[in-house]
């Protein structure tokens, strides 16, 4: 594979704006052509409207279980940051290259893309499953229509590497998420008769207060996971909104709100215990006004990762990057959905730094791509040859073709 060939890739990729909200399908498309060109069938799994689609390709034979590489195809948007080079075009100075989605993963999508005609060349005694996914960036919404699909399927990867960056270290594990959106409902009356009115700002404060508190006794009284470097639970309000003009009690706040846990804490369980608190004060709202309330808007949750550091398939990936160093990353992935919806046992490694993800003049360097194409190929000579399947299956990596 040559590095020009991959940096040609990431050029085309980043040229597609796919910012969540945007469609996906032109990049979509492309990657469909490009894999039909080298003999590769894809199928698209598309979402309810139409506008974004997942794209899952299959190399080598198809009656038996492989190893998925996994990416997300859209970004974050680049709106309000200060970018010196256009965002959608990818520049190379020197070492780095810049554009929107270099780390944050269509470098990563790129080195696919690059290893296809390799993959197809080989004797591949397992296959190799490609996946490219929509919506990861508001919530790892895009994929789950993927999961739905191959949860149907006669035949599903038996191991699963999600490439977002983590400069090729391996990570074994991530924190899972949920966000909500609490919205107070109130009454409005003048601010001079405001004992006559419900505030929706105080009684979501009073909400914000023991999100506070909680994270407080998280970080006070665990439970631990010393695997992260922050090794609790957080919760945090990130965004509150409400009130009209000074003088007018407000009648509308929402606040949104996020549960980061560690595998030992359930955050359904802080859900719950926050809407114990929402139901409390509701109750008081309503003796002033009967109409006031507190309502739930779920925004998005995906479960964490947690993998074994002796499993059969750190191993192995360890072995193909001659490197002993495992990571635990703070970002949620769509890695916690393979693992947890599908039983898929998943790694996440990938070229480039979360620190370059996500913020202006974002970028790539071309040693981190190389790495990522080294481990490419190494990976393709180990699913390759006709002793490969036995040895995987004698390993514990990947299990036997059903009948």
């Amino acid at each position: 594979m040559s590095q020009d060939t991959v940096v040609d890739l990431l050029a085309e990729l980043v040229a597609f704006d796919t910012t969540s909200h945007r469609s996906n399908l032109p990049l979509i498309a492309f990657v469909e052509a490009y894999l039909a060109r080298h003999g590769v069938a894809s199928r698209r799994v598309p979402d309810d409207t139409g506008e974004k689609a997942n794209l899952y390709a299959t190399i080598g034979p198809v009656d038996r279980p492989g190893v998925m590489l996994s990416g997300h195809t859209d970004t974050v948007p680049v709106t309000g940051q200060a970018w010196s080079v256009d965002p959608f075009r990818l520049t190379v100075e020197g070492e780095r290259l810049y554009g929107r989605g270099t780390a944050d993963m269509k470098g990563f999508l790129a080195a696919m893309l690059g290893a296809v005609p390799a993959l197809v060349e080989a004797d591949l005694a397992v296959p190799v499953h490609l996946a490219f996914s929509h919506d990861e960036e508001v919530g790892c919404l895009g994929v789950r229509s993927l999961l739905a699909d191959l949860a149907h399927q006669p035949v599903r990867p038996a191991a699963c590497l999600v490439g977002e960056p983590t400069s090729m270290r391996p990570a074994t594990a991530h924190k899972g998420k949920l966000a909500v959106r609490l919205h107070v409902r109130g009454k409005a009356c003048h601010s001079g008769m405001a004992p006559e009115g419900v505030n929706a700002i105080h009684v979501a404060a009073r909400l914000a207060t023991w999100v506070e508190e909680t994270a407080v006794a998280k970080a006070t009284r665990g439970p631990f996971d010393v695997r992260f470097a922050i090794p609790h639970t957080t919760l945090q309000v990130g965004t509150i909104q409400g009130g009209a003009a000074l003088n007018i009690v407000p009648q509308d706040c929402r606040l949104d709100i996020e549960i980061r846990n560690v595998a030992e804490d359930d955050p359904e369980a802080l859900l719950g215990e926050l809407m114990a608190v929402a139901a409390s004060l509701e109750a008081e709202m309503r003796e002033t006004h009967p109409e006031a309330g507190i309502q739930l808007e779920r925004l998005s949750d995906y479960p964490g990762l947690s993998m074994a550091d002796d499993h059969a398939l750190v191993d192995f990936i360890l072995a193909l990057l001659d490197e002993r160093e495992l990571e635990r990353i703070g970002y949620g992935t769509e890695g916690g959905l393979f693992q947890h919806e599908l039983g898929i046992p998943t790694l996440v490694c990938g070229p480039g730094s979360m620190a370059q993800g996500h913020q202006p003049d974002e970028s790539v360097t071309r040693d981190q791509l190389a790495r990522c194409e080294a481990f490419l190929s190494r990976l393709s000579e180990a699913l390759s040859g006709p002793e490969a399947r036995r040895r995987l299956a004698a390993g514990g990596l990947l299990v036997a073709a059903p009948a």
